[in-house]
């Protein structure tokens, strides 16, 4: 996997840089809650908060596809989403700036195991939110084989995309975008690391609406659903970790 590149997290990494905060004790008394916060948000405060809403089903019935959803919209002034699975060997699935969007994504990920799934939000004043809860999950998801892999036809599907959009309120657009790729973990024998990382959306006008980084473990023919401050044509370009682009157009 190809992991975030961010000052403030290589900086963790830097010898003699200064120590990371405490985090705040876990309410899901994750065993991993203290290495992903000293590695994702360093020296910066934590809180605990339900106005992060993660809404995901109470069973995964399919570890390889499951569905999340990130509602944030009761914060003020939201400039970065980080959604992970404290257990999964890829932890992060999706980094998100809504630049120009309500703090809304929904997606699908894999599950390797019995994890909490998480949001973190970050707002304006560089305080993080975090919220989410434990998921039961039969596991084997980051390692088991995409099903377009078994089936032997991921190729002739690869970029293949389906975008639709939905006024939400005045000013507003509900956007849905689907994309045919494997996003291989590199944790399946033979088959090495190959997934979309990266997806900017923007306006007719080329002003970007939002950005994200992606990995892995986000689910084979990911999808992504956001909430953007724009309405009519909205295009976007997605990029995979073999330089492919998928350049498109939603609208009129």
């Amino acid at each position: 996997m190809r992991m975030m590149v961010r000052m403030t997290i290589a900086a963790l990494l830097m010898p003699g840089s200064a120590p990371a905060l405490a985090a705040p004790a876990d309410p899901l008394h994750s065993p991993m809650w203290e290495h992903h916060a000293a590695r994702l948000f360093g020296k910066d405060s934590i809180v605990f908060d339900d106005r992060v809403a993660v809404h995901i089903p109470e069973i995964a019935e399919n570890q390889r596809v499951f569905p999340v959803t990130v509602d944030a919209r009761a914060l003020p002034n939201v400039r970065r989403i980080v959604l992970f699975a404290d257990l999964n060997p890829i932890p992060v699935a999706v980094d998100y700036a809504p630049t120009r969007a309500q703090p809304f994504l929904a997606t699908r990920i894999k599950l390797d195991q019995r994890t909490p799934v998480r949001a973190a939000v970050q707002t304006q004043d560089g305080i993080w939110h975090v919220g989410g809860s434990w998921i039961d999950a039969a596991g084997g998801g980051c390692s088991a084989p995409p099903v377009s892999r078994v089936k032997g036809d991921w190729a002739d599907h690869l970029g293949e995309v389906r975008g639709a959009q939905w006024l939400e309120k005045a000013g507003e657009t509900r956007l849905r975008l689907t994309f045919r790729h494997p996003m291989d973990t590199g944790l399946v024998e033979n088959i090495p690391a190959y997934n979309i990382e990266r997806l900017t959306v923007r306006d007719a006008s080329g002003k970007s609406l939002g950005e994200m980084q992606i990995f892995g473990s986000v689910a084979e023919d990911p999808a992504f659903t956001v909430v953007v401050k724009a309405t009519g044509p909205i295009a976007f370009e997605a990029r995979d970790s073999a330089g492919l682009e998928f350049p498109g157009k939603v609208g009129a």
